[in-house]
């Protein structure tokens, strides 16, 4: 938004006095003078006019280790969400950047900057998201070579992109995608006759879960894990 428009929906100056306010020197965005009545503001800059505070709302970026048995909701009547892993005063403003199933764990990522959240999870910009799989039946020798060339999706009607498999035991692998379509590795895994047992998120992208976090614990995303978002993808993670 542009900074004489913010003025005048947040005080009771029209647009043109918002322009005069701003080239006359009275406006700060994020602690600087700004006079240039078009300067883009986004909702998490502080802006004061005068000495007076119009917004300031900090952005949250958060890692949490979601344990089983959890739902990537923000309510539901029946189950626990991972909402309430935080405290009261932060779930309103969060929201789950790239879900897990309720039975599933890992690395989840909960924000309240919806651009950047779509930037993570943005089927276009195929951000690898890796996983670590146990199944039920010993994982086929085909298995890496069809993820590889790509699983037709029935009801999509289409197929995925390829995907890498490090084969880590008789029925456990280290798996990679570049999508994040329902239950995508459970569909991909039936394609092939198998069924998933245990399903762990490891990373997306450059994020990788902390080591550090037990189950239900979570902390802030560091400066480089954010902007690892905006920048192109390195590939899966390496063992």
């Amino acid at each position: 938004m542009k900074l004489d428009r913010f003025i005048s929906n947040n005080t009771p100056h029209s647009r043109q006095a918002a322009r005069l306010l701003i080239a006359s020197g009275r406006v700060t965005v994020a602690d600087e003078r700004v006079c240039d009545p078009r300067f883009e503001v986004d909702q998490f800059v502080a802006i004061h006019l005068d000495n007076t505070l119009l917004q300031y709302r900090p952005a949250l970026f958060f890692m949490l280790h979601k344990p089983v048995g959890y739902l990537s909701a923000t309510r539901d009547p029946q189950h626990p969400t991972v909402l309430e892993l935080f405290p009261a005063e932060l779930r309103e403003e969060l929201h789950i950047g790239g879900r897990l199933d309720r039975g599933s764990s890992g690395l989840l990522i909960l924000t309240n900057d919806g651009s950047w959240s779509r930037r993570l999870t943005e089927p276009r910009v195929k951000l690898p998201k890796t996983y670590r799989v146990t199944t039920l039946r010993p994982i086929s020798s085909d298995t890496a070579e069809r993820f590889a060339a790509g699983i037709y999706m029935t009801t999509e009607q289409l197929t995925t992109s390829p995907a890498q498999l490090e084969q880590l035991g008789a029925c456990e692998c280290r798996l990679t995608i570049y999508e994040g379509r329902y239950h995508q590795i459970k569909r991909m895994f039936h394609a092939v006759g198998n069924q998933v047992d245990t399903l762990h998120r490891e990373s997306m992208g450059a994020i990788q879960l902390d080591p550090a976090l037990r189950p239900g614990q979570y902390r802030v995303l560091t400066a480089a894990e954010i902007a690892s978002v905006d920048q192109p993808a390195a590939g899966s993670r390496s063992s």
